[in-house]
């Protein structure tokens, strides 16, 4: 049997190095799809109705609005599945007095478009602007794993007045995440979409809450911890060791949900 030289193992190394480059999205962003049909049937089973009305559809909100809310919390969901898979969220976090609209990315659900950090900062950007101009109350956002990347470029903006920030699953930055996954395809210098949240969270003065998992096997906790001790703000950790990413205690009658959102309200 013939032993491959040097060079073609250097070569064929150099073509997977390639490939992970050009498909590198595909690698991060996992987005489910579906129809407008099949999004109202599901939203109108979860008793949600898309926002804005009658128009183009940036996210998901409760059908049964809160009369006087303290104010509005817009969630940035994780890298998979689309918003109508976090109605979670909404019953958590409306039963403490909160609007809640689950914002929907480019290229995920219903929506046109595809997932990039430019398209998916940009459009929360857009999101959030317009339910500032509708409501004119308190906005609180909500990232959960990669939507903590999407809520740092909404603050870093500075086009968008926010009073709290809770992250769930953050990280410092996507390239070190990457690299922790993929160091034999040099991620760190090969990724296109950094999601640097360090610098990005480093002027913001409001209080935020960060929620860490344990046993989390997608952000590593140095991760994680590595953000929450750069951050300069008033700040408060929630750590739940036996929890994976996927598996945080996440369920509406959780009594951190009351005490993170008092946290980032005062």
């Amino acid at each position: 049997m013939k032993i491959p030289s040097v060079m073609s193992l250097l070569l064929i190394y150099l073509l997977m190095l390639l490939a992970a480059f050009l498909l590198q999205r595909k690698m991060m962003y996992f987005p489910a799809r579906f129809t407008v049909e099949q999004q109202d049937q599901w939203l109108n089973d979860l008793n949600l109705q898309p926002w804005p009305s009658g128009g183009e559809r940036r996210g998901m909100i409760s059908r049964s609005p809160l009369e006087n809310p303290k104010g509005t919390v817009l969630v940035f969901h994780g890298n998979a599945g689309a918003a109508l898979h976090r109605a979670y969220y909404i019953e958590a976090l409306q039963r403490l007095g909160y609007r809640v609209l689950i914002a929907e990315y480019p290229g995920y659900g219903a929506r046109d478009g595809s997932p990039s950090e430019a398209a998916l900062i940009e459009d929360g950007i857009a999101t959030a602007k317009r339910i500032v101009e509708t409501y004119k109350e308190p906005l609180f956002l909500c990232g959960e794993s990669l939507g903590s990347g999407v809520v740092a470029g909404i603050v870093a903006s500075g086009q968008v007045q926010v009073k709290g920030l809770l992250l769930i699953a953050p990280f410092d930055a996507m390239a070190k995440v990457a690299q922790h996954h993929y160091w034999f395809l040099l991620a760190r210098w090969l990724i296109l979409d950094k999601f640097d949240n360090v610098p990005r969270l480093r002027d913001f003065k409001g209080p935020i809450a960060v929620i860490l998992a344990g046993r989390d096997e997608v952000i590593p906790n140095r991760n994680t911890l590595a953000l929450f001790e750069a951050l300069p703000a008033k700040k408060k950790l929630w750590r739940f060791d036996d929890a994976g990413h996927n598996s945080l205690p996440l369920e509406p009658w959780q009594p951190w949900w009351q005490e993170a959102m008092q946290f980032i309200a005062q």
